[in-house]
């Protein structure tokens, strides 16, 4: 056999090789090696190496993946996309809540797509969205400015705090400045409880003290539990006479207390929100115009609250201990904010009947989509 007739019959098998099982390809290549008289190494190499014409799509090796159907891809991504990118693990937990009115929402799944999504693992997940993924954007500026006439007044927060117990409250602000803190525009104000996860945010011009005050007095009102404790970090925003008299004179002991300056991590239940609840939402544009303060309330307020607290799951810390030099964390598995409430033995049965009650009401894309909506209307503002 020729030169070119070795070439044309390798060109003429090598497709066949690549698509071959591991039994499949051991016969093509001992009857290449009898047929050209090559030696087994040099006959692999050129069996191996893609021919100039050739574009054969390889094989992965491995079993066939079992999630690799477009229904099953198409209804992870739309739920991924309405929960605000949420992560693997609180997507996993999301799942159950959100199927139901996926399939109401759109269209019924087939009964093995539904399973395949019941036992789907936080890493198929990760896999199946990674070229869905989004890139993180530019990070904010810091808005915090040192109050220091009253920190004698406000200890420290040591770590005192009966936080297995719903209503001790984290506080934050976020600047929507863009880029430059100069002159007017909106703040956001976050209040986390430490227990529940449950998140309430309001918008406020600029932050002073009164207009602080009042969107506190809002997220009280708001709140599914009575506020026993409130800490901030060391702003001025938090620390002035308005609010501290206000928790002094409150008809119920509200426990007053900030953070160790320059220490944003002793506040790290309501910082991580920054993101997930604040920027996710209206992003790092400068909001410089005052009628955004009541648009973005009714946002805050009813449906961003509803589907963040009944229906976004969140990690919460179960252990950390140091093994070594490392300090090893165990994290629960991820449940919303309402559902913590409705578990904890200590919360009241009406509360407990009263949320249980309010989430069969609500559909989660029906209020993406209403969040959506009114987003435009306030984005319109910027133009």
């Amino acid at each position: 056999m020729g030169k070119q007739e070795r070439r044309a019959y390798l060109e003429a098998i090598r497709a066949r090789y690549r698509r071959a099982r591991k039994t499949g390809k051991t016969a093509i290549l001992n009857e290449f090696c009898a047929v050209c008289g090559y030696h087994r190494k040099y006959a692999l190499r050129l069996l191996r190496t893609p021919g100039k014409c050739s574009k054969v799509s390889v094989r992965k090796p491995g079993p066939a993946s079992r999630y690799a159907v477009h229904e099953l891809v198409e209804a992870l991504r739309t739920i991924w996309m309405a929960s605000d990118q949420l992560c693997s693990k609180r997507l996993r937990a999301a799942l159950p809540l959100w199927l139901p009115h996926y399939e109401t929402s759109f269209k019924p799944l087939s009964a093995e797509t539904r399973a395949s999504l019941g036992i789907i693992s936080a890493a198929t997940i990760d896999r199946l969205l990674k070229p869905l993924r989004a890139t993180l954007g530019k990070k904010g500026l810091s808005g915090t400015k040192p109050g220091t006439l009253l920190k004698k007044h406000i200890p420290i927060q040591t770590g005192v705090w009966d936080v297995t117990q719903p209503g001790f409250i984290e506080a934050d602000t976020v600047a929507h400045c863009g880029d430059s803190l100069a002159g007017d525009f909106v703040w956001s104000l976050t209040m986390t409880d430490i227990c529940t996860g449950w998140t309430e945010c309001r918008a406020t011009w600029n932050k002073g003290a009164a207009g602080v005050m009042t969107q506190i007095k809002a997220i009280q009102q708001a709140l599914p539990s009575p506020v026993r404790g409130f800490d901030c970090d060391n702003g001025s925003e938090f620390l002035n006479w308005h609010l501290l008299r206000y928790f002094q004179n409150h008809e119920q002991s509200i426990k007053f207390t900030r953070s160790r300056p320059y220490h944003s991590n002793d506040n790290a239940h309501v910082e991580q929100k920054n993101w997930s609840c604040v920027r996710q939402l209206f992003g790092y544009d400068r909001l410089a115009d005052a009628k955004m303060v009541a648009l973005m309330n009714d946002v805050y307020a009813h449906e961003f609250s509803l589907l963040t607290n009944f229906f976004c799951p969140t990690l919460k810390l179960a252990s950390k201990a140091r093994e070594g030099s490392k300090w090893v964390r165990k994290h629960s598995k991820p449940v919303t904010p309402a559902q913590r409430l409705i578990n904890h033995p200590d919360q009241p049965q009406n509360i407990r009947d009263e949320l249980t009650a309010r989430m069969k009401t609500l559909n989660p894309f029906l209020l993406q989509r209403e969040i959506q909506r009114k987003l435009k209307a306030i984005f319109k503002l910027l133009r």
